[in-house]
């Protein structure tokens, strides 16, 4: 039977199938119509519909390694395991890991089928040009996989039948003409878009023409869309959803699409560039969700906002220009649950009943110019779960919001004029995942009940007064990213400080913290980011540091580290990329920006189980490179890397390992007390941007292999003992000038306007030339030293000998001596009786 057939096949790829659809029995008495995922003709007593979607449960979409290639097994399907199901008109493979060709044998022969969705796999190829035989076809769902090559019109004219149709996010290209579906009469849901921008939806072509099919649903992101809003939604009125968000769509807010379509529920023009103010809205639209973030809309909001929209649960207005004060009656709309007001430039104090708004859940205000004690008495948000309240001008202390609120699982109060001491109560808070209150003045110690989040994954309180001593946060083992920088923390670095495998970010720079570096660092071997300069940390830079081989930014600078550059510092990272590295890019967020229309179709509801924008916190550090110092932020940090040593007293010769680091972008080793020659191994840095080797004491010449360095912007030698010709002002190397080499006595070239000698550039010229051209200060000092230690001791030895074979000489040097101390004796007592008579009068 064919149903066995393909849970062998199941067994065959999966060591867990035992687990996989058990009421699948082959004995007498199991009656495959009974069977789970299995629906009959009840005439016939044939299969009729399967629906074997998820079926493998390996692909947990809320995970952040929802693409782990190494994690995720593919099986490559063969369709023609369907094929003995004669009447076979419902099949749902959707949500798996299926790979492979669907053009293999057997696809072509179920041109019976009424409902095919393979949305959510790893199917590939072009679409098979026998898909247009499918006549009978009324939902066609080819979303979320691979599928590539032209898709062209020809291939749909026939599927008139087509109810439902979902292509999106998959690797199509060239230019696609929405006038195709004009005679589809059927049609109520298209869904459309590319992953790899090579996709373009042509919606005018030709000019006026009028569809047949009234339209549910329609999402056209990331199309291409140029323009006025496409032509035919005039002829639309019974829409629902509409995304025609990321694409290039100029021209006002369009309040004639709301008005001809009075069940429009969800609208999303994210991206664009719309433009002029928010018009006001007829009361009687029944909009949910609206989604106008990322344009170039400005002007106030209208005061009766709340009665233009008065069903809206999801307001997104993010990322324009709208300015002035925010109008009280924005708490009248009872319905909401989302509001993000976020990058615009709203000012004056937020609405007090907007703050004892009880339904909302998300509220994002962050980056406008809003002032005021905002977590005030009037507080009363008891059910938000993400306040963002970032860059803007609030003053006040986090009492209320800690107190009055245990549902917080995001909270960033960062860039503002927040003042008091972090309170003890935050580690009741057990739901925050994201906590970020940098840049403001709280004081005091940061209170060790924090270590109570155990949820915790991002913590930054950074750029504050906090002092005292870093408590233990080794119970935080979710934590990904930690920023403690710019504040006053002092003593050690506790042992116990940290004891998550998750750790990404570790920057406890420009505090106090004195001592070593704990063995315990070495424990995080995921950690990406380790950031501690500018603290009072001393001795060796310890070996331990190396087993962190996944790092590709290490800031060691302004400490006070002695001793020599560990070797094994060669076989750490420092930005080699590998193809499952994207922990900074934070994949949920961009992904929902991405594809929004998943929402909205009910996508994540069907699949994941809710219908609300994530919020992930994106990582931001600060690293010098090229003589500034830089932010980088989310996912820029997968490619940038660096070792920053620079201002301590480290010793010895740079280690040649160092030469290993073919990924680097930034190597600063300035400032310390290093000897020896520059490593000819550096020409391998092929990535190299930034190299600064001033201030030690290192000799020799420059090696002439480095001027292969293509990429490198910044080189400084400057303040050493170098010595020999500048290297040829040729490729990079010709952008720098003398302000690179100044501080070396023994550099020449043309560049630095000292002529080279004859002795530098030929080491074998004969002497006559040397005599001719030798400066005063061209002085071996050894040979000097050497030679005058030998001559003194000859002559040492000589005025000996004579003394010894010579009495004349010898009675004449012993008189000499006897006179000398008794001058000196007769000296000394005259002196002496002076002084007494002088004393005495």
């Amino acid at each position: 039977m064919g149903l066995l057939e393909f849970k062998a096949f199941l067994e065959l790829n999966n060591e867990h199938a035992d687990f996989l659809l058990p009421s699948w029995i082959d004995n007498n008495t199991s009656e495959c119509c009974n069977w789970e995922r299995v629906i009959c003709n009840p005439t016939t007593g044939r299969v009729k519909k399967l629906f074997l979607n998820d079926i493998t449960r390996q692909q947990n979409f809320l995970e952040d390694d929802w693409y782990d290639y190494e994690n995720v097994k593919f099986w490559l399907l063969n369709v023609s395991l369907f094929l003995p199901f004669e009447e076979l008109h419902h099949l749902n493979l959707s949500a798996n890991s299926f790979d492979g060709f669907i053009e293999n044998e057997g696809f072509c022969q179920l041109n019976k089928l009424q409902e095919l969705d393979l949305s959510y796999n790893l199917f590939q190829g072009i679409l098979p040009p026998c898909l247009n035989n499918f006549t009978s076809l009324r939902l066609l769902d080819l979303s979320a996989n691979l599928f590539s090559g032209n898709l062209s019109s020809p291939l749909l004219p026939n599927l008139t039948s087509l109810e439902y149709i979902d292509l999106s996010y998959n690797q199509f290209e060239g230019s696609f003409s929405f006038s195709s579906f004009a005679n589809h009469s059927k049609l109520q849901v298209v869904i459309l878009g590319s992953d790899n921008n090579k996709f373009e939806v042509e919606t005018e072509y030709p000019v006026g023409w009028v569809p047949l099919f009234q339209l549910k649903v329609l999402s056209l992101s990331s199309c291409k869309l140029t323009g006025d809003l496409p032509g035919f939604l005039q002829y639309q009125f019974r829409l629902v959803r509409v995304d025609l968000s990321h694409n290039n769509l100029t021209g006002s807010f369009p309040n004639w699409l709301l008005a001809n379509n009075t069940r429009l529920e969800f609208l999303v023009l994210r991206n664009n560039s719309l433009m002029g103010q928010l018009l006001p809205l007829r009361p009687t639209t029944r909009i949910s969700s609206l989604d106008i973030s990322h344009n170039q809309l400005d002007g106030q909001l209208q005061e009766n906002v709340a009665h233009m929209i008065p069903h809206i649960m999801s307001l997104n207005l993010s990322n324009n220009g709208f300015e002035g004060i925010l109008p009280s009656s924005i708490a009248e709309m009872i319905s909401l649950r989302v509001l993000d007001l976020s990058a615009n430039n709203f000012s004056g104090e937020v609405p007090k009943q907007l703050l004892a708004t009880k339904r909302l859940e998300i509220l994002k205000l962050s980056n406008n110019k809003f002032h005021g004690e905002i977590f005030s008495r009037d507080f009363n948000l008891t059910w938000v779960e993400v306040l963002c309240l970032g860059n803007n001008q609030f003053t006040g202390t986090l009492s209320n919001v800690i107190s009055k609120n245990s549902w917080l699982s995001v909270l960033d109060v960062s860039n503002n004029y927040m003042s008091g001491e972090i309170p003890s109560q935050i580690g009741n808070m057990t739901d925050l995942t994201t906590l970020v209150l940098g840049n403001n003045s709280f004081k005091g110690k940061l209170p060790p009940e924090i270590s109570q989040l155990q949820g915790l994954e991002f913590l930054d309180v950074s750029q504050n007064a906090l002092s005292g001593s870093l408590p233990s946060l080794k119970n935080l083992l979710n934590l990904k990213h930690l920023h403690l920088q710019g504040n006053m923390f002092t003593r050690l670095i506790p042992r116990d400080f940290l004891n998550s495998s998750n750790l990404l970010t570790l920057d406890i720079r420009e505090n106090r913290l004195f001592g070593s570096i704990p063995n315990s660092i070495s424990a995080l071997l995921k950690l990406r980011i380790l950031l501690l300069g500018g603290n009072l940390l001393s001795g060796f830079i310890p070996n331990h540091l190396c087993h962190l081989t996944e790092i590709s930014l290490m800031d060691l600078s302004n400490n006070s580290f002695s001793g020599p550059i560990p070797r094994c510092f060669g076989h750490i990272r420092f930005g080699e990329m590998k193809k499952e590295d994207n922990v900074f890019g934070q994949f949920i967020e961009s992904w929902y920006e991405m594809n929004p229309h998943l929402v909205y179709a009910g996508y994540l509801v069907k699949h994941w189980g809710f219908s609300s924008p994530i919020y992930k916190e994106t990582d931001e550090v600060e690293f010098v490179t090229k003589n500034r110092r830089d932010s980088y932020k989310g996912g820029i940090l997968e490619f940038m890397s660096g070792l920053d040593l620079s201002c301590n007293n480290l010793t010895g010769e740079i280690p040649h390992e160092l030469g290993m680091l073919s990924s680097i972008h930034a190597l600063n080793l300035s400032h310390n007390q290093l000897n020896g020659s520059i490593p000819k191994s550096f020409s391998n840095l092929s990535q190299i941007e930034s190299l600064d080797l001033s201030y030690n004491k290192l000799g020799g010449e420059i090696p002439l292999e480095l001027v292969e360095l293509n990429f490198l912007e910044v080189f400084s030698v400057a303040y050493n003992n170098i010595s020999g010709r500048v290297p040829n002002t040729k490729a990079q190397f010709g952008t720098f000038d003398e302000s690179n080499y100044e501080g070396n006595p023994f550099l020449c070239g043309e560049l630095l306007k000292r002529k080279c000698n004859t002795s530098i550039e030929s080491p074998c010229a004969p002497s006559q030339s040397f005599k001719s051209e030798a400066k005063w200060y061209d002085i071996n000092h050894v040979v000097f030293f050497a030679s005058f230690t030998t001559s003194y001791i000859m002559i040492l030895l000589g005025f000996v000998t004579m003394l010894y074979i010579n009495p004349y000489w010898r009675h004449r040097w012993f008189n000499f001596i006897e006179e000398c101390i008794y001058s000196y004796y007769y000296f000394a007592s005259d002196s002496l009786s002076k002084l007494s008579t002088y004393l005495y009068n």
